[in-house]
């Protein structure tokens, strides 16, 4: 059974559902406008995110869009509306001092709402169909993996406006690509397609068409939520650790992590499933608290 939480909050960007499993299904919602990101997308995805991740239920995050596209990006209206009004009302002097300063602090919201991604105590999964573009390569990037069509392309695509990408392309494909192709696609702004994706690792897996990557998509998904909880939250979280550690550390780290976090009872529920064939009961992740000082 599929629950629709958009009838309790009145999403702008998307549509959003959890299922019996414990998988929550995030969908962009705005095909006549290519799923492009206006300024209430940068809100309500970290809001979406850390709403999911709260409750413990929720074992695995899929990002899908809908229409031939699934996202053009940052939408350039929108953008401008947002630097637009930098300084306004202040003298020159002032302007242009306080102008890099505004510009920071609003690429830094920007940023914050793809790092809630990875900050997810669960697996995100981004299902790619058609264009790729921009800040939608800076989104999946951070996700944990991406799957697409045979139609789809992934664009670096600020060099054609005359920017450099800052909301997350460059620290993040560089561990997902070949430094010399991030280069290539980065100064060339050229469509990177599907089978190329693939073949460098960008894409886990391609599919014929969209039904057949949802399907595949969903079926991994399934997977992963018959898994301990806490194993899986572990594995994410060691996993972005030693990317960005040198192995002693991560060794270190993940001796620590096993010494306070290894649980008892999913170990052995997990090896009575295995040998009963079954689905292990797990208990799920424990809801996250809200720190004194902090807004809900």
């Amino acid at each position: 059974m599929e629950t629709r939480m958009s009838e309790t909050r009145d999403w702008q960007c998307f549509e959003i559902a959890t299922d019996d499993h414990g998988i929550a299904h995030i969908t962009l919602n705005r095909p006549e406008k290519r799923n492009a990101m206006i300024r209430a997308f940068w809100d309500e995805l970290p809001e979406a995110i850390r709403m999911l991740d709260k409750s413990g239920e929720v074992r695995v995050i899929v990002i899908s869009s809908t229409g031939p596209h699934f996202t053009a990006g940052i939408d350039l209206t929108g953008f401008a509306d947002m630097t637009g009004n930098l300084g306004a009302g202040e003298s020159d002097i002032h302007r242009e001092a306080n102008r890099g300063l505004d510009f920071y602090a609003m690429a830094k919201r920007m940023q914050d709402a793809f790092t809630a991604l990875e900050s997810a105590r669960v697996p995100v999964v981004a299902a790619i169909q058609g264009g790729c573009i921009g800040g939608g390569v800076d989104m999946v990037s951070a996700c944990d993996m991406r799957f697409c069509t045979e139609d789809a392309y992934f664009t670096v695509y600020e060099i054609n406006i005359g920017m450099t990408a800052d909301v997350g392309t460059f620290p993040r494909l560089l561990n997902l690509l070949p430094e010399g192709i991030v280069r290539e696609l980065s100064y060339t702004g050229r469509k990177m397609g599907a089978e190329e994706a693939a073949r460098y690792g960008l894409a886990n897996k391609v599919y014929t068409d969209h039904a057949a990557m949802m399907d595949g998509v969903m079926e991994m998904a399934r997977e992963i939520a018959t898994k301990a909880p806490m194993a899986v939250h572990g594995i994410k979280n060691i996993i972005t650790h030693a990317r960005d550690h040198k192995t002693a550390e991560t060794l270190d780290y993940i001796a620590l992590w096993n010494a306070s976090m290894l649980k008892q009872s999913e170990v052995m529920t997990a090896m009575m499933a295995k040998q009963s064939g079954e689905p292990g009961k797990f208990a799920p992740l424990p809801p996250l608290k809200k720190v004194s000082g902090e807004e809900e």
